[in-house]
């Protein structure tokens, strides 16, 4: 905080304005001892929720070689990020929102906010490849293993991590994203401020952009969904007047377009539940800087802790979905319940 103070010496005029920078704490702790500890207690089951959660999906794929798909790579290394989400960001997050101040310093939080940003874009991104890839899988299953080759899912996945990476990392570390900037911060607070720039370029690629790709897969895949319904349809009415001798193939047919509608459905659900918890925070991320950064700290605080319950949620959409990561979740989790009863009665 700049303050003007007057000051008198013998060898120079006997008044005059003299500047000095004087660096003033203004954190202040607001809540009061019950709804800190409530708030802890709160924002600590999500983390727990987050770093478990994915960690079963990365174990589950990892042993189970069922579960090892084209798909399911992209699935794993979402929930490596999300993952990551809740061991390295929101613990200090949790810290910055209760508490309402920044205990560990200007550098590391410039590394805090630089990897909040990449984890949570690479998450993002990690959402629109599994989209294109359930596009080609239901809309062109004939040259869906050409299109997602392993080298082309590689080649993605890499994408997902490098480009959250270079929009992150590089303009946050070097201060780029503030340039122009004119707001001075006490160094006991870590507020994510961005210039106009900025904020309209990164909110495009990193929300808006994934945004657009999924919204148009998901269309075409509700388009091939209700044409494969009425195939389904058909067949059953073949299949009950006696009509066509091979019934067993069109049985296993009409099981695979199900699975396939099923699978279109679950990532719909997964879209809508993106869409709701991260369009806040990109919406005012973007607006902010047009009205003078006067978004309160607490809508902020709000808008991002909504968009890591999407990390949260992720696994569980999954697990709660797909049939083959229940029994993988169950099979896994099997001998930790047979231990903790085991504890329990001892």
């Amino acid at each position: 905080t700049l303050t003007y103070v007057m000051t008198h010496t013998e060898n120079e005029n006997p008044c005059y304005l003299k500047l000095l920078n004087i660096e003033l704490q203004s954190c202040t702790t607001l809540r009061n001892q019950v709804s800190r500890i409530s708030l802890y207690a709160f924002l600590s089951v999500g983390i727990v929720c987050t770093v478990v959660g994915n960690f079963l999906v990365v174990l589950s794929i990892a042993y189970f070689k069922q579960l090892q798909s084209p798909t399911n790579s992209f699935v794993m290394s979402l929930a490596v990020a999300d993952c990551l989400v809740g061991l390295v960001v929101m613990p200090y997050s949790m810290i910055r929102t209760v508490e309402g101040c920044w205990y560990f310093g200007v550098l590391f939080c410039k590394l805090h906010s630089s990897l909040d940003v990449m984890l949570c874009t690479a998450s993002i991104f990690h959402l629109s490849c599994i989209a294109f890839d359930r596009y080609y899988a239901v809309c062109n299953p004939l040259v869906y293993s050409l299109k997602m080759s392993r080298s082309r899912v590689a080649l993605l996945i890499v994408v997902c991590w490098a480009v959250p990476m270079l929009i992150s990392f590089g303009p946050i570390m070097l201060d780029l994203h503030v340039a122009g900037v004119d707001i001075l911060l006490p160094k006991d607070e870590c507020v994510f401020l961005v210039n106009r720039i900025y904020a309209v370029m990164a909110s495009l690629v990193a929300f808006y952009l994934p945004m657009a790709v999924m919204l148009i897969a998901y269309w075409k895949i509700f388009q091939a969904a209700k044409r494969q319904a009425r195939q389904i349809n058909a067949m059953e009415s073949q299949m009950a007047a006696g009509v066509g001798k091979d019934s067993s193939k069109k049985q296993r047919h009409r099981n695979t377009m199900k699975r396939e509608r099923k699978a279109a459905k679950t990532l719909g659900i997964i879209m809508g539940v993106f869409l709701i918890f991260w369009m806040p925070f990109f919406t005012v991320n973007i607006v902010d800087p047009f009205i003078e950064y006067s978004t309160e700290v607490v809508i902020w605080d709000i808008f991002l802790w909504l968009g890591y319950i999407n990390s949260s949620l992720n696994p569980f959409l999954y697990g709660f979905f797909n049939r083959s990561f229940r029994r993988a979740f169950l099979i896994i989790s099997k001998p930790q319940i047979t231990i903790l009863e085991t504890f329990t009665k001892g």
